[in-house]
């Protein structure tokens, strides 16, 4: 299914739902950060994902990053929430949906890294090769903040 992200666009469909998603910023011993690229429009990205009835957030996010990439993680910290009107997720079974995230931190403590029907790429890059990678805003903000060692977690 296509999705098209937009910030700040004045030719943004009207959102007509709202959801409640986690991600992860997963790091390994190297200071590598985890990120796929998605099936649904290219862009590399943290894995995420909609909170479902029976989740906690943080058991959302670790499914996520399990369903995702193939790797069990634990939780260890928050990066930030991320609720900003202006960005506007456009599927192509018609949903528009407004996103409630909130971004965790996580360590790998099992499984083995695995595309899944979600990702054409699953991979630890160096935050200095980041940049190079196809990724929308809102996706590099979180990045930002995890890497600037905030003392307290974004709240936007």
């Amino acid at each position: 299914m296509a999705r098209t992200e937009y910030f700040d666009d004045p030719d943004a469909p009207e959102p007509n739902s709202m959801v409640v998603a986690a991600s992860a910023v997963v790091t390994d011993a190297e200071g590598r950060i985890l990120l796929q690229r998605r099936v649904d429009n290219g862009l590399w990205a943290l894995p995420g994902g909609a909170m479902e009835l029976g989740d906690s957030l943080p058991g959302a996010a670790v499914r996520e990053v399990k369903e995702e990439t193939g790797l069990d993680v634990e939780i260890t910290g928050l990066v930030g929430t991320y609720t900003d009107p202006r960005h506007v997720i456009e599927y192509g079974d018609g949903e528009v949906r407004r996103q409630f995230n909130v971004c965790f931190t996580a360590r790998a403590v099992g499984g083995a890294l695995a595309v899944s029907d979600e990702s054409t790429e699953v991979r630890f890059v160096a935050p200095r090769d980041i940049g190079a990678l196809s990724m929308h805003h809102t996706q590099r903000l979180r990045l930002r903040h995890f890497l600037e060692n905030r003392p307290d977690p974004y709240l936007g």
